[in-house]
């Protein structure tokens, strides 16, 4: 059986934490800054931890991550 392939464009955007979760980047942050507060900034330079549901999903995506 062949290797599988890994979506290259999934594997830039998430990292596998220690204990074997996805964590990702937010989104609204690239652009149109202006009107947004800085909290509001702040709050999405942080990372989270994806939830299950979709972690499935992307696990399937990224099998060597």
């Amino acid at each position: 059986m062949p290797k599988m392939k890994t979506s290259r464009a999934a594997a830039k955007r998430f990292k596998k934490t220690g204990t074997g979760k996805l964590i990702r980047n937010k989104a609204y942050k690239s652009h149109i800054l202006t009107k947004k507060s800085t909290k509001r900034k702040r709050n999405l330079r942080k990372d989270v931890v994806m939830d299950e549901t979709n972690a499935k999903v992307m696990k399937r995506i990224l099998p060597y991550l």
